[in-house]
């Protein structure tokens, strides 16, 4: 009876995880729709050639070690869409 509440719990899980959770392509959403998303989920995964990193919905989403800082992406109505991004510090940064 436990195994099948497990299992049936895992597959519950699947069926709700965002499909967007092994990211996103940020070409295929509107600035304002790409900043609703993030904002609604905190941060977001871009999978992108160019990009290929989380953009997060404030500073308080950066860990130790990391510096918060605004970039662009691409998106399907602006080349360049202004996004949050936590970068780690450099060494010459740190003290």
């Amino acid at each position: 009876m436990l195994g099948r509440l497990a299992f049936a719990a895992g597959v519950v899980v699947a069926l709700v995880t965002p499909a967007y959770a092994a990211g996103i392509d940020s070409r295929a959403y509107t600035c304002a729709e790409l900043h609703s998303l993030i904002a609604t989920q905190r941060f977001v995964f871009i999978s992108q050639a160019t990009f290929g990193d989380f953009v997060v919905a404030g500073p308080y989403y950066c860990g130790g070690g990391e510096v918060f800082e605004v970039r662009s992406v691409a998106t399907r109505d602006l080349p360049e869409c202004p996004v949050n991004y936590c970068r780690a510090y450099t060494s010459s940064e740190q003290n």
